[in-house]
């Protein structure tokens, strides 16, 4: 089959029954990209766009078979990586990302909802930066992640920031990608860091408002775009550059409606 052949992105995740984030948000970004899609889900989420109502996680081994499948099916040429929800699972992600180290992984850090239910259990987290963190080519963590996966304070500017993220860089993930969504000021500034390379600084003007499912969106974006074989700072200034089109057009409509 020649869809076959197409470059995929395989995106690992739980579902979100309002659609507003989750490998819902995935599909519709790296579609959007022109890159095609293949599944693995982690979790079964039922929600609204204002509460997650239950979570039921996913056996382990289904999920790895699943990445299995996916990847002897397609031509899988990035994994996006989002909600794993149990230690096990993160486990059997990692198992699948070493027998593939070819394929470049994107891993949105997803600890919780944006109503605050937990997606991530506690005692994973220790999993994720042992054991997956080292696997993947970008993990892309919030200001609220960050401290929280370095067990800190949250940042209070680019030099806490970057402090922390120094940290975890040191628990093996090739580069992150700091995002400054949280922070405040009329700027979104958000800082690529590697080991390889100085900081690099990406900004964007700071839209008022708010959009569920932009890591989501940001990270597939990201996996896309590496799927078809650009570089990671060109890549994720695409994705960036992307992220802030929906956010505007979405707070355009909303400007509109209400006027």
């Amino acid at each position: 089959m020649a869809l076959k052949q197409d470059p995929h992105v395989l995106v690992v995740g739980g579902s979100d029954s309002s659609g507003g984030a989750g490998i819902a948000r995935d599909i519709e970004t790296i579609s959007a990209i022109g890159v095609r899609t293949c599944l693995a889900i982690t979790a079964v989420t039922v929600q609204t766009h204002d509460a997650v109502r239950d979570i039921r996680p996913m056996q382990p081994g289904l999920v790895a078979d699943q990445m299995r499948a996916a990847l002897q099916a397609n031509e899988v040429a990035a994994i996006k990586i989002g909600m794993l929800a149990t230690g096990q699972i993160v486990a059997a992600v990692a198992t699948v990302l070493r027998e593939n180290p070819r394929i470049p992984a994107v891993l949105d850090p997803v600890l919780a909802s944006s109503s605050g239910r937990p997606l991530l259990q506690a005692r994973a987290i220790g999993v994720m930066k042992r054991d997956l963190m080292p696997l993947c080519r970008l993990v892309t963590p919030n200001l609220i992640e960050l401290a929280i996966l370095t067990g800190s304070e949250l940042a209070g500017d680019d030099d806490d920031a970057l402090r922390q993220g120094r940290r975890l860089l040191a628990a093996g993930p090739q580069a992150l990608l700091i995002k400054g969504g949280h922070a405040a000021g009329p700027g979104s500034t958000d800082i690529l860091l590697s080991l390889e390379q100085e900081p690099i600084r990406l900004d964007m003007p700071r839209l008022a408002g708010s959009m569920r499912g932009t890591g989501c969106m940001l990270a597939s974006a990201i996996a896309a775009h590496l799927a078809g074989a650009k570089p990671l700072e060109d890549s994720v200034r695409e994705g960036k550059r992307l992220v802030f089109e929906k956010f505007l057009q979405s707070f355009e409509r909303e400007s509109g409606s209400g006027a």
